[in-house]
Order: structure tokens, then sequence, then C-alpha cells
């Protein structure tokens, strides 16, 4: 499935077959934007648990990777935003799950490090508290206590602007596979990503060694403009067309008072 320069897969199941038990997997999307529901659905469907994943958040309770937590498949999340998911909470809290919880800038960066080939770096980001001197709970005991905390990190002075500055050291990360939605395609993988969806996907992807794709429009090599490709084919190893028609999905949606009552009543 992804040895050749033709990329596409036939099914969402077909697509996401090997991905195994314990697997790691670097999933897109901000929020719910651009979550490639039809390969989580799949790989519900395939029964594939203990999974260790990177995406920003992991969706509600009853869409996008909250799907897969509500049926106890994953193992570990690493994430920068816990909101909108009480089933996430319940679990984080009782102890069956673990978080690497992480900034969101410094999250991107480790995964836009890790597929390009880069193994760690430094950032001002986090230095002073916990995610540098450790102690954040990643695992509960079930009973209020902390199981398992993080590790303290390498922090180091460099001097920027002639001032000396602390910096924490960030190890970069590279996952088995990544999941990603993308609005474009070709055959070849090159994707082109909608709005809010491009915040965590084309970085997912580079992070995952095997990247699959869900595209809504699936177009021969040579019809996408090559200025406006936001992730080249290099970095995809299977894509599936799933249509334009694909249920999306907002956290919550609100309306001003003038939208609701347009004649001013």
């Amino acid at each position: 499935m992804s040895g050749g320069i033709d990329k596409t897969v036939q099914s969402a199941g077909a697509a996401v077959a090997d991905i195994g038990d314990g697997a790691s997997i670097a999933v897109g999307g901000f929020g719910l934007a651009g979550n490639p529901i039809e390969l989580i659905n799949a790989l519900l469907a395939q029964g594939t648990g203990n999974l260790s994943i990177v995406s920003n958040n992991c969706g509600v309770d009853d869409w996008g990777l909250g799907v897969l937590l509500h049926a106890h498949r994953i193992r570990k999340m690493t994430s920068s935003y816990v909101g909108e998911n009480r089933e996430f909470e319940r679990q984080f809290l009782s102890g069956q799950l673990e978080l690497e919880l992480t900034p969101q800038g410094t999250l991107a960066e480790k995964l836009r490090a890790g597929g390009s080939g880069i193994a760690a770096f430094f950032t001002q980001t986090g230095v002073g508290t916990q995610v540098a001197e450790g102690g954040l709970p990643r695992r509960y005991d079930g009973s209020g206590g902390v199981a398992v905390a993080s590790p303290a990190k390498e922090v180091r002075v460099f001097e920027v602007d002639g001032v000396p500055r602390r910096f924490v050291l960030e190890e970069a990360i590279t996952t088995d596979f990544a999941l990603v939605h993308a609005a474009r395609g070709d055959r070849h993988g090159n994707l082109i990503f909608n709005k809010a969806a491009r915040n965590f996907n084309p970085i997912a992807a580079m992070a995952g060694r095997v990247c699959i794709a869900q595209v809504e429009e699936l177009v021969a090599p040579g019809a996408l403009d090559p200025d406006q490709v936001h992730l080249p084919g290099i970095y995809v190893h299977r894509v599936i067309e799933v249509g334009r028609d694909i249920e999306k999905r907002v956290e919550r949606r609100t309306i001003s008072d003038a939208a609701a009552n347009p004649g001013g009543e």
C-alpha cells in the first residue's frame, strides 16, 4: 500500500489495517477542525488498543479521538489542551489514562522537529515551571495521589541580545503512524489543508513514520498548484478519498444576538 507513486487506498479499514496494539500515532486536528474521523472510526472498528496518541487535544466525548478514548483504546495522550471532554477528565483522574501535558507551541515544534530529523531543541517556554522542573502528574493512582510524575528537564543559559536567558531542552516527537485530514490531495500524496485544519495536520504528518491521509477531494497528479501545496507527498504514504460531504462538527456553536434575532425584536 505504501510502496508506489500511486498511494491511494480503497478503504479506511485497509489504510489502518497494520496499526497494531501499542502503536504510537500522531493525529491531526485542532479542536474538531481537521479531525481524520474516517480513519479514527476505522481504527475503532478493527479493535486496536493500548495506543499512545500525540494530538493537540482528544476530541469530545462522542467525536474525534473521543470515540477511541470512550472505548478505552488509548493508554497515553500527549496533548496541550484537555477540555471539552468529560471522559478524558474521568479517566485521567481515576488513573486509567496517562497524560503528558505539553505547551501548545512546544508540542507543535516537537512534532515539526521530529519530522525534520532534529533530535531536540531549546525553548524558553516552561522555564521556571513544572514543565521544566518536573512534578507534573502524568498518571494518578486512582486515590488522589500521583503515580507517575514528569521528570526534570535540562535547562541551559544562552545569551540573547546580550542578555543571559534560561532555556529548557525539549526532545522531538516521532511516532509509528500519523493520521491526518486534508481538503485536497493527489495520488502522489501532496496535500492542501483548509484553514484551522492546517494548524496541526501537516506537522503530525511529518512526525509519523507512516502517514495515512484522508482527503475530501482526490485529484490527478499535476492538478494541484505547487505553490498551494501545504505538505509534499514525500511525507505521505497512503491516501484515501472520503468525499466533500463528510460530516464535520464544532465543539460549541455560538451565534451573536444580532444573528439570532435579525429583525431586532
